[in-house]
């Protein structure tokens, strides 16, 4: 098999644990831990697997000049996302998140467009408007009076920020997976997230009752952790390694598939008219963005 096929793979598997998550992380909160808290257990649980990985494998000295960038990079990719992720689910629903998350790839060109000057053409400018859009109309008028999500409006405006800072770090993190193998990279991002969130995360961190979790907390720790911290940032940067970021962030269009059949199947979740039109608004846009136009003149 070759390099470009197994971080297609790589690509696919991660955004398939991805949207297996928007379900199986809002099931523990708030009961179990509330959302920067969980944000606290992921970065910690990632950084140690990271670094133990890497005790197993030839190391790699990291420059002074690429420390500015991977501290911008475990702001974006790690502490940002993360945070307002996280209390995005808690506050609002799993096929919200499963569909606002899809604006990711429209996200990733506009940066891209800034930052490396990718050509801009007008069906890619169409589906930028197209995808606020749809994001806008699930902000205002997705909401719903659930127990488990006791402020969707809010909660969707931070799925929002979720996917721009998630956005701009694949662009920012590519230079850097070329130039450092995965594990190492990550390592240092992780323990840079963890030491950043930190004083955002501890609070919530500290109310948790460690000694009385039941095993459908703890499986579900563990899947966050391994599964959507520990694996999908391996496969991701591994992907990046072969392919662009804007290829790499198409892959979040299957997310809302995933996502909403799994939350539908469990029962954690239900469709409904402003969250389908929504969601087809935004997947449109993301389309427009992604496919490619000849661009000769």
């Amino acid at each position: 098999m070759d390099k470009r096929t197994l971080a297609l793979l790589a690509a696919l598997g991660a955004t398939t644990i991805y949207g297996l998550n928007h379900t199986i992380a809002k099931e523990v909160m708030p009961t179990y831990i509330q959302g920067f808290g969980f944000v606290q257990v992921r970065l910690l649980g990632a950084a140690i697997l990271f670094w133990l990985v890497s005790l197993f494998i030839p190391q790699q000295k990291i420059s002074r000049s690429d420390l500015p960038k991977m501290l911008l990079c475990a702001l974006l990719g790690m502490v940002v996302n993360m945070l307002c992720f996280f209390k995005g689910i808690e506050l609002s629903t799993p096929i919200n998140s499963a569909v606002l998350i899809t604006i990711t790839p429209i996200l990733v060109f506009v940066f891209s467009a800034l930052l490396i000057k990718e050509r801009l053409v007008l069906p890619r400018i169409l589906g930028v408007v197209l995808g606020f859009i749809g994001a806008f109309v699930l902000i205002v008028f997705g909401n719903e009076i659930r127990q488990d999500a006791p402020n969707i409006p809010l909660g969707n405006a931070l799925f929002i920020v979720n996917a721009s800072s998630f956005a701009m770090y694949l662009v920012l993190v590519k230079s850097l997976s070329a130039k450092y193998t995965t594990v190492h990279l990550l390592k240092w991002l992780f323990l840079f997230g963890f030491i950043m969130a930190l004083p955002i995360s501890f609070t919530e961190f500290s109310r948790v009752n460690w000694v009385t979790l039941p095993f459908e907390a703890i499986w579900r720790f563990a899947f966050v952790i391994i599964g959507t911290t520990f694996m999908t940032y391996l496969l991701n940067v591994y992907a990046l390694k072969q392919l662009k970021a804007s290829t790499v962030g198409v892959f979040t269009y299957l997310q809302p598939l995933i996502g909403i059949a799994y939350a539908i199947m469990v029962g954690a979740d239900g469709l409904t008219a402003s969250k389908l039109s929504a969601g087809s608004v935004v997947l449109l846009g993301v389309y427009l963005v992604t496919k490619r136009y000849d661009l000769k003149v």
